[in-house]
């Protein structure tokens, strides 16, 4: 028998009164209708099946598959179901030519109009189901946002995230229940969301408040205004070294950077600030240096993974890498790139930061018996000092940069494709 149509109908908290006749109409000659439990309370005296949608989702999906091929099926989803909703993934799995969908008002929507506030530049981050970290460099520099929270996820905790990253700039629009007889909606301050409590459905829009001031990050920023180990000052990746480090990189778009031998994390920091989407995983032996790394994650606001442990020790817990940068080894580099090389994903980079003709002949011998290309880049560079009411130049110690990739194989590269 021929596969049947589904529909797939967009809802609001206001229930029925938010759809049309027509949509009524086909939702009460549906054979099952699928939904969450408060979207099927909504039809009390739906005269068909009601089907609850559950976890895992694909073995709904299934479901809805199977009966789709005798009956008629419609399938409830909140606000528009290709906004953060099912419609998108039934389309997908089962066939677009197969799903017509009735959108309603996103809850993105309603927020704005209720906020009175314009959002076609607005950025939209669903932290629903998902981790908060990471959040900070998403939102930074953003003027108008919107997140769509959830249960642990409250308007609350997204407060205490952005004063944790001195993101004070913000006030923020709370609308609950949009649609419903219990809408609430309000402007609040951080201090003021931290305090109030608030319905599990709601919007989160956030917006700079006139004449903020929010700092502005170039690309090589200036050794000092990195938090360093004091007296020892000195154990950074030094700008030039930095920048030459992250182009050899070459970093993608969500991809995964394993930055061990963190230390004040200015690698890690500046790669995230110049690729949108990426996920940094850092680990660093010195304690101290770690709490310099953490000092600098807020003011730069970067929000990644890293770690106090001696790598390789916490490597296990990363996902494989796209890109590994090797600030420092400890004495165990032949293990480190063995280990990195295991884990690289196809088309994936590794640059060592030598500093010793030791640790440069270890690391191109080591990665050459891995089966990598190598290039080595040299890096002397001086810095201007002024003498009396002159200027001289003063030599800063020379780097080598390794950097290692494998040649690309036909099956790499029709994997590409």
């Amino acid at each position: 028998m021929k596969n049947k149509q589904i529909l797939i109908v967009g809802i609001g908290d206001d229930g029925k009164a938010g759809l049309s006749v027509r949509t009524l109409e086909r939702i009460a000659a549906s054979a099952i209708l699928y939904g969450g439990e408060r979207q099927l309370s909504f039809f009390p005296d739906f005269p068909g099946e009601k089907r609850v949608i559950r976890s895992p989702l694909q073995d709904t999906i299934q479901e809805i598959e199977q009966s789709s091929t005798q009956q008629s099926v419609t399938v409830l989803a909140s606000g528009d179901p290709l906004f953060y909703g099912i419609g998108a993934t039934l389309a997908h799995k089962l066939g677009r030519e197969r799903v017509e969908i009735i959108p309603h008002l996103s809850s993105v929507q309603l927020a704005f109009s209720r906020a009175g506030e314009s959002w076609h530049a607005a950025k939209v981050v669903s932290l629903h189901g998902k981790s908060i970290r990471g959040l900070a460099q998403k939102l930074h520099g953003v003027p108008v946002a919107a997140l769509l929270t959830d249960d642990v996820h409250t308007p609350s905790v997204i407060a205490e995230y952005l004063k944790k990253f001195e993101m004070n700039e913000y006030d923020a629009f709370v609308a609950e229940h949009l649609g419903s007889e219990q809408e609430r909606t309000g402007w609040y301050s951080l201090d003021d969301l931290i305090q109030t409590d608030f319905s599990p459905l709601n919007v989160v829009l956030l917006k700079h408040r006139k004449n903020a001031k929010v700092p502005v990050f170039k690309l090589g920023m200036d050794d000092e205004s990195f938090a360093q180990r004091k007296p020892d000052r000195g154990l950074i990746t030094k700008r030039e070294i930095r920048v030459l480090a992250l182009s050899e990189l070459a970093l993608q778009p969500g991809g995964v950077l394993w930055d061990i031998g963190a230390c004040t994390g200015s690698v890690s920091i500046e790669a995230i600030l110049s690729t949108p989407h990426l996920q940094v995983y850092a680990v660093e032996k010195n304690e101290g240096d770690l709490q310099n790394l953490f000092e600098n994650q807020v003011k730069f606001r970067t929000d990644f993974v890293a770690i106090h442990a001696k790598a390789p020790e916490g490597l296990d817990g990363f996902p494989d890498p796209d890109a590994v940068f090797l600030g420092g080894s400890g004495g165990e580099l032949i293990e480190l790139l063995t280990l990195c090389a295991e884990r690289l994903r196809p088309g994936g980079r590794i640059v060592v930061n030598a500093i010793t003709i030791e640790n440069l002949y270890q690391a191109q011998q080591t990665l050459q018996k891995l089966g990598f290309q190598v290039s080595i880049t040299l890096v002397q560079t001086s810095r201007s000092k002024p003498i009396l009411n002159l200027t001289r130049l003063e030599g800063m110690n020379p780097v080598y940069l390794v950097t290692a990739w494998r040649a690309e194989t036909e099956e790499d590269e029709n994997h590409v494709r």
